[in-house]
C-alpha cells in the first residue's frame, strides 16, 4: 500500500518551504496550492516534483522573490503583463482572476503574460471558474527553450507548448489539458530516470527515425508533435498557434533569445452568460457530455469519459484518502523540511482509491 499523506498538509508543507527559501506570504501560498493541486489531479510530472527545482531558482535568484508583475499595456477587454521572472504559478492565477473579472464586465477577457517563470500544470487553474461559471483556456510556451521540431524537420525549434480549457458544465467542468507534442520532456527525463523506454515511438532521434528511446532528446532528437511522424503537421499547427498567443501578443520570446526557464502565457476567460446565457451553454455541453457517454463502446471496454473525469475522481479519493506521491517526491521534501528545520507531516493510513 503506498504512502498516503493529507492534501493540507502538503500545502502547508511546501508553502512552509517556499517561504523558508524566500517567497513572501502570497506567492509562497499560491505555488503551495497550486503544485499540490497538480498531485491531486494526477499530473505527478508537473506538481510538487517540481519543488526542490523551484527551491533551487529561488537559491540562483533565476526566480525573483519580490514585486508584483508589471504593466505593458491595459486596454478594456485585455491586457499584457510582465511576469518579471516571479513565481509563474502566481502570476498566472492573478491573471485568471484578472481576465475572469474582465469577462464578467465586457463577456471577454484576456490577459497576455511575457518573462514568467514556469506555470506548472496548466489543469490547476480551471476548475474554479468553470464551477463558477466561466470559460477558461490557458496557453503557454517557453521561448527560452527548444524540445520539438517542426513537422519535417530535424532541428527542435519549439517546446511541448500546452493548450487547457476548463468548460463549464453539470454536475462537474470539462477540464482539458493537452500538450501540442506527444509527450513532455518531464515525461522524458522521468523515464530516463527509471531507465525504462516511453511507451510508445513518441520522439525522434537525429536522423527522422521514430524511437521510444528518452535519451533521443539527448542525443540530437526531438518531441514529436501530435500525429507523429504521419500527421505531425496538426500539432505543429497547434503549436504555432500557441507560440503567436503567447509570445506573439506579449510582444517577447525566441526573438530576444532569451534564457532561463520561464513562459509565456495567454489566459483567455469567455463569460457564457453573456453570450446566448449560462443556462443554454449547460445545456449543451450536458447533452454532448450524455451522447459521449452514450457512445458504443467495445465489448469489454469502460465507457467513454470526458476529459478531467479521471482527474476530478482521483482528486475527490485523493482528498478522501490521502495523496499518494510518485517515487522520489517525498523524499525530497523531506530533504527540503530538512534543510529549512520544517517538520514533515504524517503519513495517514487509507485503502488505496479506485478510480471511476
Amino acid at each position: 500500500m503506498p504512502t498516503r499523506y493529507a492534501a493540507p498538509d502538503l500545502v502547508a508543507l511546501a508553502g512552509d518551504i517556499l517561504r523558508a527559501a524566500g517567497l513572501p506570504e502570497e506567492p509562497a501560498q499560491a505555488v503551495a496550492q497550486g503544485l499540490t493541486e497538480a498531485d491531486l489531479l494526477g499530473h505527478t510530472t508537473h506538481g510538487l516534483a517540481l519543488i526542490a527545482d523551484y527551491v533551487e531558482e529561488l537559491d540562483t535568484g533565476a526566480m525573483e522573490r519580490e514585486g508584483r508583475p508589471g504593466i505593458v499595456a491595459d486596454h478594456a477587454a485585455v491586457a499584457t503583463w510582465d511576469g518579471r521572472r516571479l513565481p509563474g504559478l502566481w502570476v498566472t492565477r492573478l491573471a485568471v482572476e484578472d481576465a475572469v473579472r474582465r469577462a464578467g464586465l465586457f463577456g471577454i477577457g484576456a490577459v497576455a503574460v511575457r518573462r514568467s517563470h514556469h506555470i506548472a500544470c496548466l489543469a490547476s487553474f480551471l476548475e474554479a471558474p468553470a464551477r463558477a461559471g466561466m470559460m477558461v483556456l490557458v496557453f503557454s510556451s517557453d521561448p527560452s527553450d527548444a524540445h520539438v521540431a517542426p513537422f519535417g524537420g530535424l532541428t527542435p525549434v519549439m517546446t511541448p507548448n500546452p493548450i487547457a480549457a476548463g468548460i463549464p458544465a453539470d454536475p462537474d467542468p470539462i477540464l482539458i489539458d493537452v500538450s501540442t507534442s506527444i509527450t513532455t520532456a518531464a515525461l522524458c527525463g522521468r523515464a530516463r530516470a527509471a531507465g525504462t523506454p516511453l511507451p510508445g515511438a513518441w520522439l525522434q532521434d537525429a536522423d527522422g527515425r521514430a524511437t521510444d528511446d528518452p535519451h533521443a532528446t539527448r542525443q540530437g532528437g526531438s518531441l514529436l508533435p501530435i500525429g507523429g511522424l504521419d500527421h505531425g503537421h496538426k500539432g505543429y499547427g497547434l503549436s504555432l498557434m500557441v507560440e503567436a498567443l503567447t509570445q506573439g501578443l506579449s510582444g517577447y520570446g525566441r526573438a530576444e533569445a532569451p534564457t532561463g526557464w520561464g513562459a509565456g502565457v495567454l489566459v483567455l476567460a469567455l463569460s457564457p452568460a453573456a453570450f446566448a446565457g449560462l443556462d443554454g451553454f449547460l445545456h449543451q455541453t450536458g447533452w454532448l457530455i450524455d451522447a459521449c457517454h452514450a457512445a458504443r463502446v467495445p465489448a469489454g471496454a469502460p465507457r467513454v469519459r470526458l476529459p478531467g473525469e479521471a482527474a476530478l475522481s482521483r482528486k475527490r479519493a485523493a482528498l478522501a484518502e490521502g495523496v499518494a506521491l510518485h517515487a522520489g517526491i517525498a523524499e525530497d521534501l523531506a530533504r527540503l523540511a530538512a534543510r529549512f528545520e520544517i517538520a514533515f507531516p504524517a503519513p495517514v493510513s487509507a485503502t488505496p482509491p479506485e478510480i471511476a
